[in-house]
């Protein structure tokens, strides 16, 4: 295998190309798993029967009047599987509960001849429950200590010492809200059985590898009994990286005990009260700095409230404890985490999994403490970077930190800061409701998945004997562009134009014991998987072409479908008469590719080694204007610089970017899961089921100018030909955006006070900040020691 980032001449990556399924999607004619029901006959329906508490335990459960419905052909309960009654990895998730968890646990399944006369059903069946004592906040269970998993800590020096000496020292909380994934497909899955009781599960699922393991389980059978493919996704975001396990483990089981196909899809409702969500976290904090604004030392401890069972819990949580750094050098530090057990849905993998929960922590800090110190935040921020040399708390080189600073730079020059500063102060001069403000933050973020073990794939390349070429890898696509990448890393592998190669839905008989599409590795891991297999059926077409030539294999080369030798300019060969000349010489076509990530170790219990191939870098400057009114704001301009190394696909890359941003914006601005936290019968029910009561970003909260660059002459060895991963570091860049809200709420008050600002800040969140900066009282800015004591938490 060539070097992996070497580019050959006229490479198809780094092409601005749409995606590949653009025309599909824009048109409507793109198949999901739903579209694929209509295809078979005889399918039957599957619906939840949902339970009306947060904690309860089922004392009775009697399905014959379900039976009685017409239409309704079986009901599924835990008498029914033959194997391990439960959804997840850790076998703390039954399938078919006896002890409910949270309000709108699934107890049992309806399988009806019609959706409606599996509702029905489900209404006819009579459930007796004893309810039980329920945990729904993060406060409420650290104050009766309910946890579960692990307890990681990150530590290096003597935070205590450190603390000690540092000639400002502040402290404070702040707990923070999750996010709904709200995917426009929500969880599908549709199963039938062949002829020889192969199970085939067609799913919408970012980790086909795992859903067939757990199908597997539940059904008593061995993995190669059962076949998933996912065609596409409408979106995942992490939300389908574990959650879809045990929704086609239950079609499975419909599937195999009725013969019947079975097609389980939720509707939204059921979709948002039944399916985890990204992770909402406390911290408590203690930071250390000297005279001239440089951290000395953290102390701090993070709580994340993990739900019902630990999903993914436990490495989101080391995750973010791994980020809480951010760009930032911090000599002594000591971070803690701990996983709150609560009756609230099982949170799981969300775009960044816990690293933008570990940077907000550090950037609210920062953020808070910029005017106590009398430092301007971006110049607070800038004097913290890592430079060359340093090292992380958990023990790894930050290697390019150099980076920082340039993009730093060059986002200062590329948005022209300091002219728009002068003009944002005389704007503020002038205005005594509306203020504006610019606020600029840096994003520092590890590559590869912290298991070591899930960084490899694998891939499986078809050259046809008339030349096109076929290619099917273990990543799945979810609208992120992955499938156009890795065709454009094909074709340049091979030396044939793009549209030689398509690429084929992802399924485990083809591509065997893949890791999840997800820790932003996917054009990585399936990129160096998709070039192995290629340059292996080059090594032997070179042989062909060297002995029609009379050259060294090594001096052959392949561009744009045609096949010349290094110099020569009046010889070549067709890469398709080339193909049907080695076809005839018994050469092989195809080949099976593996990647492997290098360099890489990790000890989980130590937290201490290189988790990550290498750090993403970007850094984003948003500008907002803010009504004391109402609290209301606008974004009138967000500049991006990110480094994404020699991009595969600029265009691709640039959306990734775009929308990375404004779901950040929209987890840190907007979106509020709120919960019925009464004692009244409805606790724990969650009040924002819908688009209705859940505020998503739309275009009214877009940036009105919106300029994204990519960072320039950053290419990264050891990657795929020189590319970066794009998929969740642009997601932290909208730190700049809840930072410049605070750095406007400053401007009502004094300025020289913290701003405490709730996370989401909503417009509420921000009209009250605003009404507490106007009331600031005149708080001394020189104590060596003070107390933050943090934004009023948001509701569960």
């Amino acid at each position: 295998m060539t070097s992996l980032a070497t580019r050959p001449t006229n490479p198809v990556v780094g092409l601005p190309l749409s995606h590949e399924s653009a025309d599909l999607h824009s048109t409507g004619a793109a198949l999901y798993t739903d579209d694929l029901v209509v295809r078979h006959q005889n399918v039957l329906h599957a619906w939840p029967v949902q339970a009306p508490y947060a904690h309860a335990r089922v004392t009775s459960l009697r399905t014959g009047p379900a039976l009685n419905v017409p239409g309704v052909v079986r009901v599924l309960t835990a008498d029914d599987v033959p194997g391990v009654n439960d959804a997840g990895v850790k076998h703390d998730e039954p399938l078919f509960p006896s002890e409910v968890m949270y309000y709108g646990h699934a107890i049992c399944w309806v399988l009806g001849e019609t959706l409606e006369a599996a509702r029905l059903g489900s209404d006819a069946i009579e459930v007796e429950y004893e309810p039980l004592a329920s945990i729904l906040t993060l406060q409420e269970a650290i104050t009766h200590g309910s946890y579960q998993g692990h307890k990681p800590v990150v530590s290096r020096g003597d935070a205590a010492a450190g603390l000690e000496k540092a000639d400002h020292v502040f402290s404070g909380e702040f707990e923070f809200g999750g996010q709904e994934h709200f995917y426009l497909e929500t969880h599908c899955s549709f199963v039938h059985v062949d002829e020889g009781g192969q199970v085939f599960v067609q799913c919408s699922t970012q980790h086909p590898s795992e859903t067939q393991e757990i199908v597997a389980h539940v059904l008593g059978l061995n993995s190669h009994e059962v076949t998933v493919q996912c065609l596409r996704m409408g979106g995942g975001f992490g939300g389908k990286e574990m959650q879809p396990h045990g929704l086609a483990a239950i079609a499975a089981l419909g599937a195999v005990l009725t013969g019947r196909p079975v097609r389980l899809r939720l509707n939204r409702t059921q979709d948002i009260t039944m399916s985890g969500k990204r992770h909402p976290f406390h911290a408590r904090w203690e930071a250390g700095f000297d005279s001239d604004g440089r951290i000395l030392a953290l102390d701090a401890t993070l709580t994340s409230d993990g739900g019902w069972s630990l999903d993914l819990s436990e490495p989101v949580l080391a995750r973010a404890l791994c980020h809480v750094d951010n760009s930032y050098f911090i000599p002594d530090i000591h971070v803690q985490g701990r996983i709150a057990k609560t009756n609230k849905t099982s949170q799981t993998a969300f775009r960044g999994f816990g690293g933008p929960q570990g940077m907000l922590v550090i950037e609210d800090l920062l953020g808070r403490c910029a005017p106590l110190l009398g430092l301007d935040p971006a110049e607070l921020r800038r004097r913290n970077f890592y430079t060359p040399g340093q090292i992380t708390p958990y023990g790894q080189p930050v290697r390019h930190a150099e980076r920082l600073a340039q993009i730093w730079e060059t986002l200062n020059e590329r948005a022209d800061i300091f002219r728009r500063q002068e003009e944002i102060a005389a704007y503020n001069a002038t205005h005594a409701h509306t203020r504006r403000a610019l606020a600029i933050t840096p994003v520092k973020f590890g590559i590869s998945f912290n298991f070591t073990a899930f960084n490899q794939a694998g891939a499986l390349v078809h050259v046809y004997k008339d030349g096109s070429v076929l290619i099917n890898h273990g990543g799945t696509e979810m609208g992120q562009g992955l499938h156009t990448k890795m065709r454009q890393v094909a074709a340049t592998a091979l030396g044939v134009p793009l549209d030689f190669v398509r690429l084929a839905p992802t399924r485990t008989d083809k591509v065997p014991n893949t890791s999840a599409t997800a820790a932003s590795s996917g054009s990585d891991l399936n990129g160096g998987a998709v070039k192995d297999a290629c340059e292996q059926i080059s090594e032997r077409l070179a042989q062909v072409a060297a002995r029609k030539m009379n050259i060294h294999p090594d001096d052959v080369r392949f561009v744009d479908g045609k096949v010349t030798g290094i110099g020569f300019h009046d010889q070549e060969i067709n890469f398709t008469d080339l193909v049907s000349d080695a076809y005839f010489q018994r050469i092989q076509l195809w080949a099976a590719g593996f990647f492997r990530t290098e360099g890489l170790h990790w000890d989980s219990t130590r937290m201490q080694g290189e988790p990550f191939k290498y750090f993403a870098y970007g850094a984003c400057a948003a500008e907002v204007e803010v009504d004391a009114f109402t609290g209301a704001y606008r974004q009138l301009r967000t500049d991006i610089v990110q480094d994404v190394g020699d991009s595969l696909s600029p265009l691709i890359d640039v959306g990734q970017i775009e929308g990375g941003f404004v779901q950040g914006a929209g987890w840190l601005t907007l979106e509020q899961l709120l919960w019925d936290e009464s004692d009244g019968p409805h606790r724990g029910r969650l009040a924002t089921q819908s688009a209705s009561t859940y505020k998503l970003p739309s275009f009214s909260e877009m940036p009105e100018e919106f300029n994204v660059h990519l960072f320039e002459k950053a290419t990264e060895d050891g990657v795929v030909y020189g590319s970066k991963a794009v998929g969740e570091p642009p997601f932290m860049l909208a730190f700049s955006l809840r930072e410049a809200l605070r750095q406007a709420i400053a401007t009502y008050g004094r300025g020289t006070a913290a701003v405490e600002l709730s996370s989401p800040a909503t417009p509420e969140a921000v009209f009250w900040a605003i009404q507490a900066a106007k009331d600031s009282s005149s708080t001394s800015t020189t104590v060596t020691t003070q107390t933050l004591a943090g934004a009023p938490a948001p509701a569960h």
